[in-house]
């Protein structure tokens, strides 16, 4: 079953289980600062074994969700659980998801849902996203990425730039 969640012992268990490198306290941390953040969840007999954050951001004019920290118990992957979650974040996502897949092996995983490589950053910072959320909370967003400047994936009925500038447009 999928729904949101709140329950913060399962999300930090979970957290901490496939993010080694985070304690707890920076879990909680996180979810204790989180202003405009909600998590998916995908529930087994009401254990959470896989989620996502979605985090309120906007392009522009355009309002969206930035999907942060996808993850699963080791045990429970493979069977479709992190799909099932972005399939749901879709309905939920406004104008556009995005995302920063944390490795190159990850591209190609989003793409399969549908994510097109857009919004790389580079030195320039132009038409950036913008999150409705303290410093702290918007650098553990882009936390994770083995990159420099980070490439973003769109998932949108928009067309987005390639690059830090350009415009939007609808796609035809």
């Amino acid at each position: 079953m999928i729904k949101f969640t709140e329950d913060k012992e399962q999300i930090i268990s979970l957290w901490c289980d496939v993010f080694r490198e985070d304690s707890k306290e920076d879990a909680a941390f996180f979810l204790d600062n989180k202003k405009n953040i909600s998590c998916l969840g995908y529930f087994e007999k009401n254990k959470l074994v896989s989620m996502l954050f979605l985090a309120q951001c906007s392009y522009g004019s355009l309002n969206g969700k930035y999907v942060y920290a996808v993850c699963t118990y080791e045990n429970f992957r493979g069977r479709g659980f992190s799909t099932a979650l972005i399939n749901e974040a879709k309905k939920h996502m406004q104008d556009f998801l995005w995302l920063i897949p944390a490795n190159d092996s990850l591209f190609s995983f989003y793409e399969k849902a549908g994510f097109e490589t857009r919004l790389y950053s580079d030195k320039e910072y132009n038409n950036k996203i913008i999150f409705h959320e303290c410093k702290d909370i918007v650098d553990y967003l882009y936390a994770g990425s083995d990159y420099a400047f980070p490439k973003g994936m769109v998932y949108s009925k928009k067309t987005f730039p390639a690059g830090s500038t350009g415009f939007i447009k609808e796609r035809g």
